[in-house]
């Protein structure tokens, strides 16, 4: 027997053995899996009462809210294609993604009104606009999402006939080119990444999971289909601050966290972060960019019970790729050893197959010295980019997806991403890392948040700056900075200046935007950084 794999099957499976277990907690919204799965269903009904059809895309502009959870589902459930838009975005980027998928139906929060009312003559496609809540101008349908899905019946449909291999979800990239390409993810792709993320995780039905990342970033990471595989409970923060998330840990018994670095940082160093009993949590998983052992050392400190660890993944590989869970074998290695593979992007997930090549393509040796680009093949590789074929075929070459990012493989098939290629600095014909020099300078003490980047020198070419906030009440030199690498680095590593922000810029997944940092330095300057 063959059966379509979809995700619409693991929250049908949620809803028939865990229905009656609260599973999704929204602000002052509560619902068991068997609720959850009905107001999908009405979802599905109500896309089709519209006159969706199978591949329109339908798209979301809208905080983390269990409207948007429901869309995993309830959309790709009639075959149309989920849509999540970054909010973060500007009004032209968000005009090109309009225009280049297409979509039917735009669902959208209140708080965005004027930034769609600006978008509409420029989106032709788009027939119904949706208000989520609260407020409804003129333009939109005249009833509220709630009110469209109170007036079907959630009848459940026949999942057979659903493509295994046609897109279920759309997600744009932040844009490395000229302009975003959009990644299709496969029903199958999903389907297999929840197992996967699952089986490595040990996710069960006792998890609680905080979203702190957006749900229109990559997959949500893959947590709405993981935890839903699982009967584990959604715990849905509208957008992340720190208080707000301790919060939640603290009422809702929070056990797993996917964060990026950034969002941990700001709750370690919160004034208030000793009045919250986070006890709950078992495992913090870094992504987004890579971690540093100075972290991971703080939170399993700060955090007693909890388990700290990196992991890596793209938008194209639906996303996660490997987690840097501690092998049994090597449970025994000292602590600086384990402490190490802790902080790297970990080792693959069943179901993915990794290599780390040199510019010729040959494999690396397995020593944790040598660097290649990682390149993957698997289930939850993507499709490919929407309506962009030779892009399509320039990442994915000869049967493998080509990352851009830079790494090295030890003995034990732990992953240390050096760097995006974009962000690496060739100063006077030398790579180097500005992942490198950012870990050590995490190690010290009174820094907060780092960026190394590329700035134009006469005489080199390019040299590293750092840019660093410090933590509250600290103070620090660029001396010390600087000899805080001397230490650690080869002598042409270590930047050649440091610059102390208060802050530094962040997207919608809290991620540094080092593009937005370089940008000041090459003005009027013919070579520029990207």
């Amino acid at each position: 027997m063959v059966v379509p794999l979809t995700p619409i099957r693991l929250k049908r499976h949620a809803a028939q053995i865990f229905g009656r277990k609260e599973g999704v907690v929204c602000e002052n919204s509560r619902f068991t899996y068997r609720e959850f799965n009905e107001h999908c269903d009405r979802l599905s009904a109500a896309l089709l009462k519209l006159g969706l059809r199978q591949g329109d895309r339908v798209a979301y502009l809208s905080f983390n809210c269990h409207r948007l959870l429901e869309a995993y589902f309830g959309v790709p459930q009639i075959g149309a294609v989920l849509l999540p838009l970054n909010i973060r975005l500007s009004p032209e980027e968000l005009a090109y993604i309009l225009n280049d998928a297409g979509p039917r139906v735009l669902c959208f929060d209140p708080e965005f009104i004027p930034l769609v009312e600006a978008l509409r003559p420029q989106a032709e496609s788009i027939e119904h606009y949706i208000a989520l809540r609260d407020a409804k101008p003129a333009w939109a349908h005249p009833e509220f999402y709630d009110e469209l899905l109170a007036e079907t019946s959630p009848a459940e449909i026949d999942y057979r006939d659903i493509d295994e291999n046609s897109v279920a979800e759309l997600f744009y990239t932040s844009g490395t080119t000229a302009h975003p390409k959009g990644v299709m993810l496969t029903h199958r792709n999903l389907y297999l990444h929840a197992f996967y993320v699952a089986a490595r995780a040990q996710i069960t039905d006792r998890e609680v999971g905080l979203y702190t990342v957006p749900l229109f970033h990559v997959n949500s990471w893959g947590a709405p289909h993981y935890l839903t595989l699982a009967g584990a409970r959604h715990v849905i923060i509208k957008k992340f601050d720190p208080i707000a998330a301790m919060e939640l840990i603290q009422r809702e018994r929070v056990t797993r966290l996917l964060v990026v670095a950034t969002m941990v940082i700001a709750m370690l160093n919160h004034p208030d972060f000793e009045k919250y009993d986070l006890s709950s949590l078992k495992e913090v998983m870094m992504g987004g960019a890579p971690t540093n052992t100075s972290l991971v050392s703080e939170i399993e400190r700060r955090l007693p019970g909890c388990t700290a660890f990196g992991g890596y993944g793209l938008t194209e590989t639906s996303p996660v790729l490997t987690m840097a869970h501690l092998k049994a074998q090597r449970a025994d290695d000292s602590t600086e050893t384990v402490l190490r593979r802790k902080a790297t992007a970990g080792y693959a997930l069943a179901g993915t197959e990794i290599r780390v090549v040199d510019f010729e393509g040959r494999d690396v040796k397995w020593n944790g010295q040598e660097e290649g680009e990682v390149v993957v093949r698997g289930d939850v590789v993507m499709a490919g980019y929407w309506k962009q074929p030779e892009s399509t075929r320039q990442a994915m070459r000869d049967g493998w997806l080509h990352t851009g990012d830079i790494a090295t493989i030890d003995e034990e098939g732990y992953i240390l991403i050096v760097d995006r290629a974009k962000d690496m600095i060739l100063s006077g014909g030398e790579n180097i890392a500005s992942a490198e020099i950012e870990r050590v300078i995490y190690g010290h003490p009174a820094v907060l948040e780092c960026a190394v980047i590329a700035v134009p020198d006469d005489t080199w070419g390019e040299v590293p700056k750092a840019l660093v906030a410090l933590k509250s009440g600290q103070s620090c030199t660029e001396g010390a900075i600087i000899e805080q690498c001397r230490k650690h680095l080869a002598g042409f590593k270590v930047p050649k200046s440091v610059e102390f922000l208060e802050s530094l810029p962040k997207g919608g997944t809290g991620k540094i935007l080092k593009k937005v940092l370089r940008e000041q330095y090459w003005v009027g300057r013919e070579r520029r950084v990207h």
